[in-house]
């Protein structure tokens, strides 16, 4: 049993993204391991509705003072589109030196009175945040473990209009970041780093490699996405797609509804697009061109996602920058094979066995290679079974929480040398842990 500090900013059952893999990792630790969670007092009123009481399971940080104003400055920077993460990112460094300066302030005396045998920062998951923590727990005598990490996917080649749409400003400014103040300290003084992609392991330089553990970011939880065998097709039906995400050009359901047009029109193939976002207008264009076979179901409530999986045989999500790529985990977990970009998190996830990869490439490139990956479904639909229950037996066995949690608790034995050094093979393959 480990007696574990988790920190966690972004924690929150109620929203998505981030919020909810610190929720969700935090949640699955602390089912395993006598675990105490701070997190920023945005999130303490979700922890209430979900039964967690403050002082025992967690402790709420009020940094509004400057998270308040800071946040204000990120939207005004990034024009309260909802685009410019890098930015959003960038500004989340100078909120977090105040966050964990609180967290020390608070705990910190316990740290160094030994109540807690880890310090565990979950939260921001960016590689680009660093934590001045790292070097508080290294005086004191603690390890500190940092992660999952995830990021510095590139934009490939051939997107610069959608990055510029985007607002990517930052982006072109590649490794600023190691300028920050805990940058350095970061890496050395963090007894355990988890890494959360391929793309961010190649950042991190090789003192840092050596002391982290390949650990992918998403994972999901059986109660909302639980598996389902894939009902019978009736001779002669419409293959259903579905697509979920952020309407935006890097995510990609523009190329789908290119792929699939000559198919939608036929009859044989039926798309479901799910989300909304600034693309809306065009999309509607183009599904009015393809015909009643299209539908534009905007955004869906996260607690009914799984729900419109069910109604799909298939999910298309060709996005060109994805870190995680939890909604391809999400539709895996339903019984869906996934067809994706061999790019980033969901080139990672996705497995010959489970589903269809298509090489990074030009705009056109993608498209026919996703318009060769439906022909070839629609022309034989019976894979769609066998993949989709190989998908399902992927995540239950590599990519739940407490699966996660398992090999989290895997380094905590580690780094307090109880256990040896685990290995997670990168990237992860199929079949059991």
């Amino acid at each position: 049993m480990h007696r574990v500090l988790l920190v966690a900013e972004a924690c929150n059952p109620e929203w998505v993204s981030v919020p909810l893999v610190g929720w969700s990792l935090t949640r699955a630790i602390a089912a395993r391991t006598d675990a105490h969670v701070v997190t920023q007092v945005r999130n303490a009123a979700a922890f209430d509705r979900a039964g967690l009481k403050a002082g025992r399971d967690y402790t709420a940080i009020d940094t509004e003072s400057v998270a308040g104003p800071v946040w204000k400055l990120g939207e005004r920077l990034r024009g309260g589109t909802g685009k410019g993460w890098t930015t959003l990112t960038a500004l989340s460094s100078l909120m977090n030196y105040e966050f964990e300066r609180r967290v020390w302030a608070t705990f910190g005396r316990e740290i160094l009175r030994g109540r807690f045998d880890v310090v565990h920062r979950v939260t921001p998951v960016s590689p680009t945040v660093p934590s001045l923590l790292a070097t508080d727990c290294r005086r004191a005598g603690v390890p500190f473990v940092a992660g999952p990490w995830n990021g510095g996917v590139p934009w490939p080649t051939g997107f610069d209009a959608a990055r510029r749409r985007e607002r990517e400003w930052l982006s072109y400014l590649r490794g600023a970041n190691k300028l920050l103040p805990g940058y350095r300290s970061t890496r050395r003084d963090a007894s355990a780093l988890l890494i959360g992609s391929i793309d961010t392991w190649k950042l991190e330089p090789p003192e840092a490699q050596r002391k982290a553990f390949y650990l992918p970011e998403n994972a999901i939880d059986p109660a909302r996405f639980p598996p389902r065998p894939l009902p019978p097709r009736p001779p002669g039906a419409a293959v259903r797609v579905v697509f979920v995400g952020r309407l935006v050009p890097y995510k990609g359901a523009d190329m789908l509804l290119d792929a699939a047009a000559e198919l939608v029109r036929a009859g044989k193939l039926h798309v479901t697009v799910i989300g909304d976002g600034p693309q809306m207008p065009e999309l509607v264009r183009r599904a009015a061109e393809s015909g009643p076979n299209v539908e534009l179901a905007g955004w869906v409530p996260h607690d009914r996602l799984a729900a419109r999986l069910a109604e799909a045989d298939v999910f298309v999500f060709p996005s060109v920058r994805e870190f995680g790529g939890g909604v391809v985990l999400e539709a895996m977990a339903g019984g869906l094979p996934p067809v994706v970009v061999n790019y980033g998190g969901p080139g990672e996830l996705v497995t010959p066995a489970t589903g269809w990869t298509v090489p990074i490439g030009p705009r056109e490139q993608i498209v026919r290679d996703l318009r060769a990956v439906l022909d070839g479904i629609v022309a034989d639909p019976r894979v769609l079974p066998t993949k989709g229950a190989a998908a399902a037996a992927r995540v239950a066995e590599r990519f739940t929480w407490d699966a996660k949690a398992g090999q989290v608790l895997m380094v905590y034995d580690w780094v307090r040398g109880l256990g040896p050094r685990p290995v997670f093979p990168m990237p992860t393959p199929d079949g059991p842990l």
